[in-house]
């Protein structure tokens, strides 16, 4: 009986998560076309086929769907568990490029450019939208750079931790030209130079001081 009964609730947990992510879903596609002011809760619950009751007691109200649409791809974003040992500058170099290729391909991903559209669209009429998207979804990728540059510090490898400075090597005018739509999403192999590149060009902007370079 006890376990027919544990049984029973891990398939109902795993019901709710999948009812969870519909939610969450059909909250996105709500606001990409109604605009997150305006897209009704009765609109999302229609589109994820569950009741409004329902809705509330999975997710919560619409801004918590809209900060849980953001954490759950900002989680992507977060320094992988299995890091390498910073012991020299060839391992800092590849350490910034894996991430940054990381970076600018959830980045650039058309979901996350049309999370930034809506964010801008609705800066006056609803501020919370932007005010999660860089609280959630930009402190990410910030705290994760700032993570390994405290890293490479600690281990001789850097002095400062200019984290900004590797992130604009990184994306340049990229994001700017992908809201605008002036350019495309880069190719796997054109965001992996690029990452490869800003490492490099960083690195040659701050080289090792004489007391850390190798003998």
């Amino acid at each position: 009986m006890a376990t027919l009964s544990m049984s029973k609730r891990r398939q109902e947990g795993g019901d709710q998560t999948a009812v969870r992510e519909r939610i969450l879903e059909a909250a996105f596609a709500a606001f990409m076309k109604s605009g997150y002011a305006t897209a009704s809760t009765l609109e999302i619950a229609t589109r994820a086929r569950v009741s409004k009751r329902e809705l509330y007691a999975l997710v919560g109200n619409k801004q918590e769907m809209l900060i849980a649409c953001i954490s759950e791809r900002a989680k992507r974003l977060d320094v992988p568990a299995d890091l390498p040992m910073l012991r020299d500058r060839e391992t800092l170099a590849q350490v910034l490029a894996s991430f940054g290729t990381k970076l600018v391909r959830e980045g650039s991903d058309p979901t996350v450019i049309a999370v930034f559209r809506l964010a801008i669209a609705e800066a006056v009429q609803a501020p919370e939208v932007a005010r999660a998207l860089n609280s959630i979804g930009r402190e990410t990728s910030r705290a994760a750079l700032r993570k390994i540059m405290a890293e490479a510090q600690a281990s001789g490898l850097l002095t400062g931790h200019p984290a900004e400075q590797f992130a604009g090597l990184l994306w340049r005018d990229l994001m700017v030209s992908l809201l605008l739509g002036v350019a495309a999403r880069p190719t796997p192999r054109e965001i992996s130079a690029r990452a490869r590149n800003a490492a490099a060009a960083f690195l040659q902007l701050h080289p090792l001081s004489k007391e850390h370079a190798p003998e």
